[in-house]
């Protein structure tokens, strides 16, 4: 007998494909008129079906514990992250990082460390009991401008309408490349605290360990071998590509989603060898499309815009699902009345005021108005989520004792509770600017043509009838010209309207009442009927004119 078989994977695809289709019934609609971002939607569809709502997806039930939770997010942000990247560095032009290394080495130098510097004061200040140097792991976590959220403000109708190309490639060039380095920047301050901690409770080495593996680990292994590796991968890939493709042994499917295998491929390596993965997909897009040939080949196919599609859809419906969203009001590392400024200022004054200081050195940032748009959009989303897990499993490994050292478990805690609710308000203040803004852009303009009025407190485009009778006289005027060329006049001595004979459709010439009546079907003895063909600029009438 048929029974109901309600289980956890059959909730799950009923929920996530009911989502993803009901979206794509209006995607259009939100996204290129409303221009409301997929990322925010998901956001909220994951809160919805969330155990805070509807209880209908229960990450909880599916991981059996909440580390199983992290190390699910973990990786799951490590698959967008890396399928990402490598469709990032394929959408850039040939040679794009050789070509642009100066606007970009400027906004992976200057501009990211000022972010880090500028975020973690912030931070220090309204986070209570914090020292800056565990301020600046904080710090380092939302550095990275997010290229999952990124997509939203240089793809679509929007970004082809207000966005100059050439600014849109050097969004996504930072954007794809700062994610790799933001290792340098959080693992510099958690060596410290390791090997230093507080009041002198560090690990045996102290500053020059924390030095030493900082410059060799972090920059000599993660960094450096992730960049060749990248590079390595991705050359051998599209030399094997053009082998294959030249000899007719590839199919067009397998090339279209060659990108992507080739990114999910480098995640698996690289984390194998505990390199720096995300770097090293971006490292091997720009790489694969070096001669600018895959670029061109996929430019008019949707694949890979279709699994970017519904990759952004799953993760952020998982991260709403799994947002620790009561430990934003219930924690022991900060209230709820200093998270809420803390998103604001950070979201106006971590990336602003920098790029509007040097955005002269960028050719790209044309004026005042594209600098404040730049500095602006520098989204919080995926790395962010990405380097919170990084940063615990590495606290995890400073024990004293057998326990996680007291220090590192308290800034374990304020990161996983700060950098989520600095994601969250950057995926919801991003995922809403563009269409607050045309809102506000347009309500001024709209008001007031509503409320204009004339004089005589009519519309003056609803005088219809002087409109029409200004057209209607100028009309007339034209024809009397121009049947008036002929130089006949009337007994008044105006010149004769009735010159020029008036033709019915077929060529029979409709009578005169002044010159007699003539046959239907019979040409009027004019010397215009000699013509076979009637003048092109005659008057046609209907019969029942």
């Amino acid at each position: 007998m048929p029974t109901l078989a309600v289980t956890n994977f059959n909730i799950v695809c009923s929920v996530l494909g009911g989502f993803i289709t009901i979206f794509g019934l209006v995607s259009y609609l939100f996204k290129e008129k409303f221009y409301l971002s997929e990322a925010l939607i998901s956001l909220l569809a994951g809160v919805t079906f969330s155990p805070h709502a509807a209880d209908f997806i229960r990450p909880l039930d599916y991981a059996g514990s909440q580390a199983n939770i992290d190390i699910i997010t973990l990786y799951f942000s490590r698959l967008v992250l890396g399928v990402q990247l490598v469709l990032a560095g394929v959408q850039l032009p040939s040679r794009y990082l050789l070509k642009e290394w100066r606007p970009l080495a400027l906004l992976l130098g200057p501009v990211m460390t000022a972010m880090w510097l500028l975020g973690s004061l912030i931070i220090w200040g309204l986070v209570p009991n914090i020292s800056f140097l565990h301020a600046l792991a904080i710090g380092a976590c939302v550095t990275p401008t997010d290229p999952v959220l990124s997509n939203s403000i240089v793809k679509g109708k929007f970004a082809d309408k207000n966005i100059p190309k050439d600014l849109q490639k050097i969004i996504i060039a930072e954007s794809g490349a700062n994610d790799g380095l933001g290792y340098p920047f959080l693992f510099f301050a958690l060596y410290l605290i390791k090997y230093t901690g507080e009041g002198g409770a560090g690990q045996e080495g102290g500053a020059r360990m924390a030095m030493s593996l900082w410059f060799g680990e972090t920059w000599g292994y993660t960094i450096l071998l992730s960049i060749v590796y990248g590079a390595s991968v991705g050359w051998i890939a599209k030399e094997l590509l053009h082998w294959a493709e030249e000899r007719k042994f590839v199919d067009r499917e397998s090339f279209l989603v060659f990108a992507i295998t080739l990114s999910l491929f480098i995640v698996g390596t690289c984390g194998m060898i505990g390199s720096d993965d995300v770097l090293a997909c971006f490292i091997a897009g720009n790489a694969f499309t070096w001669d600018d040939w895959f670029r061109l080949e996929t430019l008019d196919d949707s694949l890979q815009p279709t699994i970017d599609m519904l990759l952004n859809l799953s993760v952020f419906m998982w991260y709403g699902a799994v947002a620790p969203w009561a430990a934003f009001n219930h924690n022991t590392v900060i209230p709820i009345y200093r998270l809420v400024p803390l998103g604001i200022l950070i979201l106006l004054f971590r990336r602003l005021p920098i790029v509007l200081a040097l955005h002269k050195f960028i050719h790209h940032i044309e004026d005042l108005r594209q600098a404040i748009f730049v500095g602006f959009f520098g989204p919080i989303g995926v790395s962010a989520v990405f380097y919170i897990y990084i940063s615990m499993e590495f606290l995890e490994t400073i024990k004293v004792d057998g326990v996680v050292r007291e220090d590192a478990a308290r800034l374990s805690e304020t990161i996983h509770v700060v950098v989520w609710f600095l994601a969250i308000c950057s995926i919801v203040v991003h995922g809403l600017s563009i269409p607050l803004g045309k809102f506000g852009f347009f309500l001024p303009r709209t008001l007031s043509r509503a409320f204009a009025t004339s004089s005589n407190d009519e519309p003056q485009s609803f005088h219809i009838g002087g409109r029409v009778s200004a057209v209607s006289s100028g009309v007339l005027r034209e024809r009397r010209n121009r049947r008036g060329q002929s130089g006949a006049t009337t007994p008044t001595g105006t010149t004769s309207t009735s010159a020029r004979p008036i033709y019915k459709i077929g060529g029979t010439v409709i009578p005169d009442r002044d010159r007699g009546t003539i046959t239907p079907g019979t040409r009027a003895a004019t010397p215009e009927s000699a013509n076979p063909q009637p003048p092109g600029d005659r008057t046609i009438r209907f019969p029942d004119e």
